[in-house]
């Protein structure tokens, strides 16, 4: 272990902290990824006291904030983290039976779940959807398994109506990319665990064009927080297992339902319109779900409607043949 690693700085200082102290940096110890995602005030409600205190403990542990525990954190956190060395910790975990394989990673899910719950406040989720919804352009970067998932926005926000393009090459490709950031872009950066040259080169970029930028991350706000506009926590699951996206997922599809909730006509005009190119292509008319829906049942209450006038007029055809 490094010297002056964080749970040598706590074995040192234990004695000269208080009993709620102790249990707050116990709490760091067993819970390091949450400390690397959560606000102070967010890790002082699950421990159950101030953040003033929280606070107060980090600086006993000879940190000048939150913000130095983190970095020092996310480093020792990467200092083994290749795909491989993170599938064996979570094969660790599990063992080998399949029925723990399917619990342990479902409950990775929902953990990360409710770590989105409380650490992306309503006003931090709101001001992302206004920055989404006011932008000229919105601009997605993913690269590696995160690129899959920066496509998916931008189809969708492309449905919505939003211009949008991506950056997910690696190497010399991704100047092809950056090549398009201009001045009034939105940029929502995808990216977790360290500060790979391309993100650099993103982040320049941004720099260089007085582009806007929020960050979706699980380690690296405290280190990007002054070159992005905003930072949404967003945990992969235990940083030093296998990655997991379903957080990243669920804020993606947030920030979708969001957009459509604070600008619906424009929204459903968009799809409607992609609906009407869908049918140039399908020859079939590939309507909104819910339209489809109402149209049909009109049509099988016009059925039923004909049927019943159908049975009325051959009744009286009846009568009328009695009556001859």
């Amino acid at each position: 272990m490094a010297a002056n690693s964080f749970d040598e700085r706590a074995s040192a200082r234990m004695e000269q902290l208080s009993p709620i102290e102790r249990e707050v940096t116990r709490f760091f110890q067993a819970n390091r990824e949450e400390v690397l995602v959560a606000s102070a005030s967010s890790l002082a409600a699950k421990i159950g006291t101030s953040d003033a205190t929280v606070v107060r403990t980090v600086q006993t542990l000879g940190y000048s904030g939150l913000g130095e525990l983190r970095r020092q954190l996310a480093d020792e956190i990467r200092s083994d983290l290749s795909p491989a060395s993170r599938l064996e910790r979570t094969l660790g975990t599990v063992g080998d039976a399949l029925e723990q394989a399917l619990q342990s990673t479902l409950a990775i899910h929902v953990q990360a779940i409710e770590d989105l719950r409380r650490n992306v406040s309503p006003s931090l989720f709101a001001r992302a959807v206004d920055k989404i919804k006011d932008a000229r352009r919105v601009v997605i970067f993913g690269i590696g398994p995160s690129a899959a998932i920066a496509d998916y926005f931008a189809v969708q926000l492309r449905r919505f109506g939003f211009d949008c393009i991506t950056v997910t090459n690696t190497g010399l490709l991704i100047a092809d990319d950056l090549i398009r950031i201009r001045r009034g872009d939105l940029v929502i950066i995808l990216a977790y665990s360290r500060v790979y040259l391309e993100l650099r080169a993103l982040l320049d970029r941004i720099d260089d064009t007085h582009a806007k930028a929020i960050l979706l991350t699980d380690t690296l706000g405290a280190a990007l927080r002054n070159r992005v506009e905003m930072v949404l926590p967003v945990a992969r699951g235990r940083v030093d297992s296998f990655s997991m996206h379903t957080a990243t997922m669920a804020m993606v599809e947030a920030l979708l339902v969001g957009i459509a909730t604070a600008g619906p006509k424009d929204v459903i005009d968009s799809l409607r319109e992609l609906n009407r190119l869908r049918a140039m292509v399908a020859g079939d008319n590939v309507e909104l779900g819910r339209v489809r829906a109402r149209k049909r049942t009109r049509a099988a209450s016009g059925r039923k409607g004909a049927t019943r006038n159908s049975g009325n007029k051959a009744r009286g055809r009846r009568i009328q043949s009695k009556g001859a």
